[in-house]
């Protein structure tokens, strides 16, 4: 079946299909670096990722573009209370995040530009909305003029009298209406700072995704354009208007948007003390636990943090883990050809199936795990089939492909020797079953699990392997 996605703008499910042939150009907004990224941002980040790899699974060729914000309000506050600059403030939080996305095992885009570097192009962009009638400066601000854009409202689809409705009135606005936004904001004292033809200052927000999205995808329609869903107004529908005013084509042929996490119930905050930072969430989970715990659910749904579903997420791995090993097991030192068993085919074209059905990941899974059951059930019933090994390894190969390729799972590279702390572990858990201090062994099985290494208790003793 062809790949249905749920358009965000057309509020349907549709095929898609890309404006050039198998040719992708996707674009998603990335983040504001003024903090370190937390497990929202993880989300993000994993699941657009995996869009990209699924795509590039069927064949597609996708030209994947996600923006650094490096000048902000927050980056600029943040700079004021730590007393540095706002350029000392985003360069070592660009650093933490490269740190966190290699932690999780999330790769880069094909270009990842910082708003900082595409100045030039933003004050052309504006210069081209003044000149269409679109924007007017005033005391070196430029404001876009949302009334002159007849679809505001589009893609969030609320009308300009209810969003009138919302609007906090600002004081001391030189805006013709309450509803135009910030495309150039005159720089105060102290702040990062750009000469434009309006005086020194700095682009708003919503500009930098416009031209970073056209300049490095080159191409004035993106097939897709991805974000979290509390993007979408008024960030997103101000990038449809400013793009679409400017070159009088539609932005982007596909939304995609990602449901927002919750943490026990509750909007993750500083002030709540839940916000979970992705360096502090991978002291305690593998990045293989954070990532099962997202395809878990639709990336559409909101979904909820807590202790027991990462516990869930936890179980879940494990049977990989335990087929993983048995068939190690069997498949050892032996030379093997894989052979197509009907149950594989069946499974793999499952999976297939709910990927292709916006990207279905709790149905994804459903097959896998189906795949892991059936052949587990075919490793004890047919020991006497002349294809035994080569059934079981090509069932292992199609799960570790599937999670590898497509849902970034295993990806962490393994160390090539133990460490003699890791061994001394080891060897402790022996004694500690040894002395039937099953108490201490099984913290001891979880303290290595957490270092990366699973343990199995069997006939002969125990054995172990990286995870």
């Amino acid at each position: 079946m062809p790949v249905q996605i749920y358009n965000s703008l057309t509020k349907k499910k549709e095929e898609f299909i890309p404006i050039h042939g198998k040719d992708v150009k996707m674009y998603t907004c990335g983040v504001t670096v003024y903090d370190q990224c937390h497990i929202g941002h993880a989300r993000s980040l994993y699941v657009f990722d995996m869009i990209r790899s699924y795509l590039q699974f069927r064949g597609f060729k996708v030209d994947f573009v996600r923006n650094i914000t490096d000048v902000d309000d927050k980056i600029i506050q943040k700079a004021i209370e730590l007393k540095k600059t706002s350029k000392e403030v985003s360069e070592e939080q660009i650093r933490l995040y490269y740190e966190d996305m290699a932690a999780l095992g999330v790769s880069k885009a094909d270009i990842e530009p910082k708003a900082t570097e595409n100045i030039p192009e933003m004050i052309a962009h504006i210069l081209v909305l003044i000149d269409k009638g679109f924007a007017y400066a005033v005391k070196g601000d430029v404001y876009f003029n949302v009334r002159k854009f007849s679809d505001y409202g589009k893609l969030s689809g609320q009308s300009i009298e209810k969003m009138q409705e919302a609007v906090r009135i600002e004081k001391d606005s030189d805006k013709k209406d309450p509803l135009d936004f910030a495309l150039w904001k005159s720089s105060k004292p102290g702040e990062p700072t750009w000469e434009s033809p309006w005086g020194p200052g700095r682009p708003g927000w919503h500009i930098e995704c416009s031209c970073m999205s056209m300049k490095h995808l080159q191409t004035q329609t993106l097939d897709i354009h991805a974000g979290g869903r509390d993007l979408i107004f008024p960030h997103h529908e101000n990038e449809v208007a400013q793009s679409e005013a400017y070159t009088g084509k539609p932005f982007a042929k596909y939304w995609i948007h990602h449901g927002l996490l919750t943490i026990n119930g509750q909007k993750m905050s500083k002030s709540l003390g839940n916000f979970i930072t992705i360096k502090d969430a991978l002291l305690k989970y593998t990045p293989d636990e954070v990532k099962m715990f997202f395809l878990f659910s639709h990336y559409t749904s909101a979904i909820d943090f807590s202790e027991e579903k990462m516990l869930e997420a936890r179980k879940a791995l494990a049977k990989f883990d335990v087929l993983f090993w048995k068939s190690s097991e069997l498949l050892k030192d032996q030379d093997v050809e894989p052979f197509q068993a009907d149950f594989i085919t069946k499974h793999k074209q499952e999976f297939l199936d709910s990927m292709d059905d916006d990207f279905n990941t709790p149905k994804a899974l459903a097959a896998l795990f189906n795949l892991i059951n059936d052949t587990n059930k075919y490793i004890d019933e047919n020991k006497a089939d002349s294809h035994y090994l080569g059934v079981i390894y090509h069932a292992v190969d199609i799960l570790e492909n599937l999670g590898r390729q497509v849902l970034g799972l295993f990806r962490q590279e393994k160390e090539q020797e133990l460490t003699s702390e890791l061994q001394g572990l080891i060897d402790e858990r022996i004694a500690a079953r040894a002395a039937k201090n099953f108490k201490r062994s099984d913290e001891l099985r979880d303290l290595l699990k957490s270092k990366g290494i699973a343990v199995e208790d069997t006939k002969s003793g125990q054995t172990w392997r990286w995870v």
